[in-house]
């Protein structure tokens, strides 16, 4: 029989790798991870995505439950390595646990990273688009569509009108195809606002984001999209994407 012979080989370190984005990702969401990947997979940068609990049905309960586990599962991405900055993505989740208390718990999961939520960053978005009075649109029930209305009134956002498809569970939100979503904005009177957003990691919106600006001759800011917009800003990566509506343009 021959005996085993091991032949060492010389690796080449890489010495200066991509930017890393980490993502925290609902357990239970469908859509996130892949509009992440669609609009950045042409880009330098490397995206890592870890899980945390999530139980359905949508309400401030089931929320505040994430906090528990969020300080984890950030430390889990790459555990002991650099992650420049970590995204939470759960637009109504952040506002009902609070933007500061998440971002103390990524860091101390990940000390000198940056961190986002879909909710900051689409604020961050509304500046730079000079949304200042706005439509809304999202899939949530009515609790919980009251606290996004009164984060963003008390952001200094003027919300003209806000519509709901009502659903409870992230796997309804999901099959909520585009072209329904399409059809329902032009339910929503667009001509006395700056600007349409569409809240939630769940929508499936990305994809006709150029087109339904075009249809509806207006500015859409979907959660999605203003995140990943804000983590590609923060580290420092300025490249224009088509394809994707407007914000991703700047």
């Amino acid at each position: 029989m021959k005996q085993f012979n091991q032949i060492n080989l010389t690796p080449i370190v890489e010495n200066t790798p991509n930017p890393r984005i980490g993502v925290v990702a609902l357990s239970t969401d469908f859509t996130i991870e892949q509009d992440f990947r669609k609009i950045c997979h042409m880009l330098p940068i490397d995206i890592f995505v870890n899980r945390i609990p999530f139980e359905n049905p949508l309400n401030q309960e089931n929320y505040l439950k994430m906090i528990n586990h969020l300080e984890e599962v950030a430390g889990n991405i790459l555990p002991g390595e650099r992650i420049d900055v970590v995204a939470y993505g759960c637009t109504s989740g952040t506002v009902a646990i609070g933007a500061e208390k998440i971002s103390s718990k990524i860091q101390k999961a990940k000390p000198n990273c940056c961190t986002t939520t879909p909710i900051t960053a689409s604020l961050k978005a509304f500046e730079k688009l000079n949304m200042k009075k706005i439509a809304v649109l999202t899939p949530y029930p009515k609790k919980v569509n009251q606290t996004i209305f009164d984060y963003l009134i008390n952001n200094n956002i003027e919300v003209e009108s806000f519509s709901s498809f009502n659903l409870n569970y992230d796997s309804e939100i999901a099959q909520i195809k585009p072209e329904n979503i399409i059809d329902q904005i032009s339910e929503i009177n667009l001509d006395d606002v700056d600007g349409l957003f569409v809240s939630c990691t769940a929508m499936k919106i990305v994809d006709v984001l150029d087109m339904a600006e075009q249809k509806f001759q207006t500015t859409i800011v979907s959660s999605n999209q203003a995140i990943i917009w804000d983590c590609l800003r923060l580290i420092k990566v300025n490249t224009s994407i088509r394809g994707f509506g407007k914000l991703l343009l700047n």
